[in-house]
């Protein structure tokens, strides 16, 4: 990577650093403004992202334990699966403000919703604009009352049979790569995504996107962390931004809630 900086045009010098269970080697990590947790098993086949719970929660425990040691400032970007209940855990691990502890999951949803429609049409990604809340797993919550292209709802460029494929295909497009790759998860987009929230972060940029962050009233929910649109800048969720939803994309994102509640609860044992 430091071989790229002439090619990219960057003069910050990339270091590695060895980390152990123990917690040796994490002080090279020390007063880091933002840590991306990406420790963890991944999935394989066959495997729901809920099959990791037990193992990766002792991990990203364990990691968001040294990170609150050595860099009690930083703001948090969980992206270990489960990822709903691995950001839950890692607030609860550094007992960080709620606001400093958020998951990537929302854009790189968005964005897989974002690709299907577009190659379902035939058009560029960049005419689309499509929207993805709720929980990064079977209670996802693909929005396509928010969707797009060129400006032209979805509803009149798809029938209802067509964006249900493609809500489903969303909410499964994890397993697709899974398959793919026999041996480990997807990598290449939610680092894309990762990159994106600690860019907003770095840079204070106040942007909005959806990330898994912690809901306190807004659309009637509270008290856990979910995929919702939020606005993210030095201090990580500066605020959670609500979109208007159908009634029944609001419900599902309720029941999303209630789903990754329990779980979230659940973890403070595991």
């Amino acid at each position: 990577m430091n071989q790229s900086r002439s090619i990219e045009g960057f003069e910050t010098k990339i270091i590695g650093a060895t980390t152990t269970a123990d917690g040796a080697g994490y002080e090279a990590t020390a007063n880091s403004d933002v840590v991306v947790i990406t420790a963890g098993l991944p999935r394989k086949p066959g495997m729901s992202r809920m099959d990791l719970i037990g193992v990766n929660a002792g991990i990203v425990r364990g990691v968001a334990e040294n990170i609150a040691k050595h860099s009690p400032n930083a703001v948090i970007i969980v992206v270990s699966n489960p990822l709903d209940e691995m950001t839950a855990l890692t607030q609860i691990a550094t007992n960080f403000p709620k606001n400093r502890v958020m998951g990537q999951a929302g854009m790189l949803d968005t964005a897989r919703f974002t690709n299907f429609v577009a190659e379902k049409l035939g058009v560029a990604v960049s005419s689309v604009k499509t929207l993805t809340l709720g929980s990064h797993g079977d209670t996802m919550v693909p929005v396509p009352s928010r969707c797009t292209v060129d400006g032209v709802a979805l509803s009149e460029k798809l029938s209802a049979e067509e964006i249900a494929d493609l809500v489903d295909r969303t909410r499964n497009g994890g397993a697709e790569v899974v398959a793919l790759l026999k041996t480990g998860s997807a990598y290449y987009a939610p680092s894309a995504a990762a990159a994106r929230m600690a860019k907003a972060v770095i840079e204070d940029s106040g942007a909005v996107m959806p990330v898994c962050a912690w809901v306190d009233g807004e659309y009637g929910i509270s008290g856990v962390y979910l995929g919702v649109e939020a606005a993210i800048g030095r201090e990580g969720v500066k605020k959670v931004v609500e979109t208007a939803l159908t009634d029944s994309e609001l419900a599902s994102l309720k029941e999303a809630a209630e789903a990754v509640r329990s779980k979230q609860s659940d973890v403070q044992t595991l």
